[in-house]
C-alpha cells in the first residue's frame, strides 16, 4: 500500500484492511469525523454531520465483521451523500430555505442500498439551491480545496469538496446538466454519471426528472465502480429505473484496451476550449492508444445549438418539481433559483415541444456517432475551475454560453453513462479532467477504460494540501 494518509486512501485500500481486520470501521469513522470537525469550518462541505449515527453504524459493522459476516467492499467504509437524498429522521433540505425543516419519514433507495452494503453514512453534503446554479445565503457555500476562490462545480459541490479533501471516502452526487462531472473536474476526483435509470431516483429531490441522474464521486475509478454497483438496480418505487441486472462494475478492470474503439473528435474537444485542458485531453488520447485502444476519428455535430434548449427543459422541469412551494413561497427562494423558476413558469407548451425536438435531434446524432465506436473521449468541462464572486453565487440567474455545457448536457439528454477522471494540473495548480462516454449500460467498460488511463498516469494520486 502506498504511503498515503488514511483519509486519502481509496475505498479499495480501506476495504482490504477492514476485511482483514487490520483497520477498525470505528477507528476510520472516528478519524473522518475528527477531520470534518477540524477542517470543514473552512471547507463547508457538510450541511449535516450525522456523528452519532455514523459511530453506531461503524460499531455495528465492526461487530458483524468480527463475527464473520462481511458484506463487501463498502462494509464499514465512511461515505457521505448530497443533501437531496432522503434520510429518515434527518433533514433533507436541497439547500432551499423552503425545505429547511423537511425531515423525511423514509430513506431514499440509494440510502437503503448503501446501508445494505454496510457503508457508514457520515452525513449530508451542501449543494446549490434546488441543485441548480446559485446558492441560498441561508446555507454554506463549499470551498474548492485546491483554491478557495475558484468554482467548486455548482450543484454537487459539497460532494466534490468532501471527497477531494478526504472528509469522506466517497460520496453521491446528482447530474442534470453536469453536476457530477463539473464538481469532479473542479475538485480533481472521479465521477460516474450512470445510464439514466440505472440508479433509482426514489426519495431524491428532483430538478428535472427526465434528465436527473444519481451517481458516485470518489478518488479512484475502481471506487466509483464499487459504489455504483451498490446503488444500482431496479426499484419498484421508481418505475423509470431499469430492469436490467446489475453487472460486476469492475469486470475486466485490470485488462488493457485491445479491441476497444475509442472515438475522438478533435474539433469538438479542443475548439474554443482552454488550451491547457485541450492539450491534456489530447495527451490522454495518446495514452489510451498506448494501452491498446483503437482511436477512431469521429465527427460530432455542433452540439451548442442543441445545448441551448436545455434551460427551457430544465427550468420547466424545476417548476414541476417545486410545485408544492412555488409560486406559493416564491419569495423564500434566493434570487438565482427564483429567477430560474420564474423563467420555467413562462415556458409554453410550444416552447417545451421545440426544446424537446432539439433534445431528440441531438440524441439521434449521437446515436449515429456511436455506431462506429465503443467509447467517446472529450473533456469533462470546457475550462479549469473559474474564479467566483458573490454576484455569481448569490446574484440573479444569467444565461451562460452553451459551450459551458457542451460536454455534459448532450449525455443528460440521451442518458448515456459517463466517467470523469483527473488528467492533469494546469499552470495555476488547478485540476483538469477527461471524460469517457459509453453506450447505455456500459459502465463496466467505462471503468475498464478509466482504470487503464488511471494506471498509466499519476493524477489520481494528487491531493490538495489543506
Amino acid at each position: 500500500m502506498r504511503e498515503t494518509a488514511l483519509h486519502f486512501r481509496t475505498i479499495t485500500e480501506i476495504a482490504e484492511r477492514i476485511a482483514s481486520q487490520q483497520l477498525s470501521p470505528v477507528d476510520i469513522t472516528t478519524a473522518m469525523l475528527t477531520r470534518i470537525d477540524q477542517l470543514d469550518a473552512q471547507l463547508m462541505s457538510y450541511a449535516t454531520v450525522m456523528a452519532d449515527a455514523a459511530i453506531a453504524a461503524a460499531q455495528q459493522a465492526e461487530r458483524e465483521i468480527e463475527s464473520g459476516t462481511y458484506r463487501g467492499p463498502l462494509h464499514g467504509v465512511p461515505i457521505a451523500v448530497k443533501d437531496l437524498c432522503f434520510t429518515k429522521g434527518v433533514r433533507t433540505m436541497g439547500a432551499a430555505k423552503v425545505l429547511a425543516n423537511h425531515v423525511p419519514t423514509f430513506d431514499a433507495t440509494v440510502i437503503t442500498k448503501l446501508e445494505a452494503a454496510g457503508a457508514v453514512l457520515l452525513g449530508k453534503l451542501n449543494l446549490t439551491e434546488g441543485a441548480m446554479g446559485g446558492y441560498n445565503p441561508e446555507f454554506d457555500i463549499p470551498k474548492n480545496p485546491w483554491n478557495p476562490d475558484r468554482w467548486t462545480g455548482s450543484s454537487s459541490s459539497g460532494s466534490g469538496v468532501a471527497t477531494a479533501a478526504g472528509l469522506c471516502s466517497g460520496s453521491l452526487g446528482s447530474d442534470t446538466g453536469g453536476s457530477i462531472r463539473f464538481p469532479s473536474a473542479a475538485c480533481g476526483i472521479v465521477g460516474i454519471k450512470p445510464t439514466w435509470g440505472r440508479v433509482s431516483r426514489y426519495g431524491v429531490l428532483a430538478l428535472a426528472e427526465s434528465m436527473d441522474h444519481v451517481g458516485p464521486m470518489t478518488r479512484s475509478v475502481a471506487d466509483a465502480g464499487i459504489m455504483l454497483e451498490a446503488i444500482a438496480g431496479s426499484d419498484p418505487n421508481d418505475p423509470t429505473s431499469l430492469p436490467n441486472p446489475v453487472p460486476n462494475m469492475l469486470e475486466g478492470i485490470g485488462q488493457d484496451l485491445q479491441g476497444i474503439r475509442i472515438g475522438f473528435d478533435e474539433n469538438y474537444a479542443t475548439n474554443d476550449i482552454d488550451t491547457e485542458l485541450a492539450e491534456a485531453v489530447c495527451a490522454g488520447v495518446g495514452i489510451l492508444a498506448d494501452q491498446g485502444a483503437e482511436i477512431v476519428e469521429v465527427q460530432l455535430p455542433n452540439v451548442d445549438e442543441y445545448v441551448s434548449a436545455w434551460p427551457t427543459l430544465c427550468s420547466a422541469g424545476a417548476v414541476a418539481a417545486h410545485a408544492a412551494t412555488y409560486p406559493s413561497q416564491r419569495d423564500a427562494y434566493a434570487p438565482w433559483f427564483r429567477g430560474w423558476l420564474d423563467m420555467g413558469a413562462k415556458v409554453t407548451g410550444a416552447d417545451y415541444a421545440r426544446a424537446n425536438n432539439l433534445r431528440a435531434a441531438c440524441t439521434g446524432h449521437l446515436r449515429r456517432v456511436f455506431e462506429a465506436i465503443d467509447v467517446l473521449v472529450c473533456p469533462s468541462m470546457s475550462a479549469p475551475p473559474h474564479a467566483v464572486t458573490p454576484e455569481m453565487l448569490y446574484g440573479q440567474y444569467e444565461a451562460r454560453d452553451p459551450k459551458f455545457q457542451r460536454f455534459t448536457v448532450p449525455f443528460d439528454y440521451n442518458g448515456a453513462p459517463t466517467l470523469s477522471v483527473p488528467c492533469g494540473m494546469n499552470s495555476e495548480g488547478l485540476p483538469l479532467s477527461i471524460q469517457f462516454v459509453g453506450k447505455h449500460l456500459t459502465e463496466p467498460l467505462l471503468c475498464r477504460v478509466g482504470h487503464a488511463y488511471e494506471r498509466a498516469t499519476p493524477w489520481h494520486d494528487l491531493h490538495p494540501d489543506i
